[in-house]
């Protein structure tokens, strides 16, 4: 069954508004001319992503999200982690709110499972206006 799934891995953080975020994140999908099949979101701590990102992608820094695709021709399928520190001390950089640098990285996580790219600057560039567009779809 296609679907949006939640869940809180060594972190207590329930999202606010589930059902609403994972409409939204269907409109992103369904507005790039893909299928769902399954994702998961999993907020996590900076140290539990710190050991993700060690274990299987041989960085050793901390990050704010990690994706890994799973996508098959018939839709999209990952499992999307999202650390909840990173998230909080990126939103106070960027002068932002949680919940708007959360649904930032929400949607780049989709976008990773959609096929975009953010290793160049245009690729970069690319991702941000993507963001920003479906952010305000919100």
């Amino acid at each position: 069954m296609a679907s949006i799934h939640f869940f809180s891995e060594k972190v207590s953080f329930t999202l606010p508004t589930p059902r609403k975020t994972s409409n939204w994140l269907k409109k992103v999908i369904t507005a790039e001319n893909q299928g769902l099949n399954e994702v998961n979101i999993i907020f996590c701590s900076d140290s539990y992503l710190l050991k993700i990102n060690k274990e299987y992608l041989n960085h050793n820094t901390l990050t704010d999200i990690i994706t890994f695709d799973y996508s098959a021709e018939s839709g999209i399928s990952g499992d999307i982690f999202i650390s909840t520190q990173r998230v909080k001390e990126n939103a106070k950089y960027f002068g932002v709110s949680f919940d708007s640098e959360l649904h930032r990285v929400m949607v780049h996580g989709t976008l990773h499972l959609l096929g975009y790219k953010d290793k160049s600057a245009r690729q970069k560039a690319v991702m941000r206006r993507k963001e920003d567009a479906y952010l305000s779809l919100r």
